[in-house]
């Protein structure tokens, strides 16, 4: 049983044992394997993947919370309920889109195993046998990693749209007409910006979530801490939020760290979430040499 069919995802459809039809695409859910066949793909996604996934579903939360709370305004009593109905959302647009995928009905699904990058760009190795006529074998390798998440943001932006106006409406009295709704408006305009952004960059953000969790949580930490003019242990504790907003950047910590270490070893890579903690200890510690204050009154001083 062999086939010679050029590049790298061009197969033949298997249908009872036997080799049918050309060379070409392979059907949904189904990529070449070592013999150039179209084989359906029935293994599960490993830790990585589900890391990924809930990488990319994490992406709409954080950017509907942060707007939510950019546009509540410190007087506003919305925010709250904005920020569970957001987390409701996004949790109903994730259990639906497990739903209707592969196979449908279930919360598991089946996949295709990521092996290389290329295999998010299947429409750049479309072959030219003869140099003349171009073989399309456009297909999603990666099946459903690509189209999953798109799915996804498409179930988000359906439910925002049928539940946050009616809410904002309702409790957002606080606000101004024109402000109660900007949130929903910024919904508007990053919904397409994640979409674009999974349909071109989404094989380098697999590879590369990682990093980029553990640079923006560090990033964003010392931002928030330095404009709310934390400096101590007593600062931090003074307010509840700062706890939450604290809390929150552990736990993007430890899902940076756990992308990163695969968990592969336990007994190795369990011990580097003790590493959590470390760059907010590092800033409170650190935090009164480097305050410019200070810095400027010693300079002034001669010292």
């Amino acid at each position: 049983m062999s086939s010679t069919c050029p590049g790298l995802y061009c197969g033949k459809i298997l249908i009872n044992g036997s080799i049918e039809g050309e060379c070409g695409v392979c059907p949904r859910g189904e990529r070449t394997n070592m013999q150039k066949i179209c084989e359906k793909c029935n293994e599960s996604p490993d830790l990585y993947d589900w890391l990924y996934l809930g990488f990319m579903a994490m992406l709409p939360l954080v950017l509907h919370w942060f707007f939510i709370e950019w546009y509540s305004g410190k007087k506003s009593s919305s925010a709250l309920f904005q920020h569970i109905t957001a987390l409701f959302e996004c949790s109903a647009a994730a259990v639906i889109t497990l739903l209707v995928n592969d196979p449908v009905g279930g919360l598991s699904i089946r996949s295709c195993r990521v092996q290389m990058l290329s295999d998010w760009y299947t429409m750049l190795y479309n072959p030219s046998p003869d140099y003349v006529t171009t073989l399309h074998c456009t297909q999603e390798a990666v099946f459903p990693l690509y189209t999953m998440v798109l799915i996804y943001y498409a179930f988000c932006l359906v439910l925002m749209m049928m539940l946050r106006p009616l809410l904002v409406k309702k409790i957002a009295c606080g606000l101004g007409k024109s402000d109660r709704f900007k949130s929903i408006y910024a919904a508007l305009y990053f919904f397409p910006i994640l979409t674009v952004l999974q349909a071109v960059g989404g094989g380098l953000l697999y590879y590369a979530f990682p990093y980029i969790i553990l640079v923006l949580s560090l990033v964003t930490l010392a931002v928030y801490m330095s404009a709310s003019e934390i400096q101590s242990f007593k600062n931090l504790v003074a307010k509840k939020k700062r706890l939450v907003v604290l809390f929150s950047h552990w736990l993007l910590h430890a899902y940076g760290i756990i992308s990163i270490s695969r968990l592969d070893k336990l007994e190795q890579d369990l011990p580097l979430l003790a590493l959590v903690p470390g760059p907010a200890l590092f800033y409170l510690l650190t935090a009164r040499f480097t305050e410019p204050t200070r810095i400027i009154n010693e300079g002034g001083n001669g010292h």
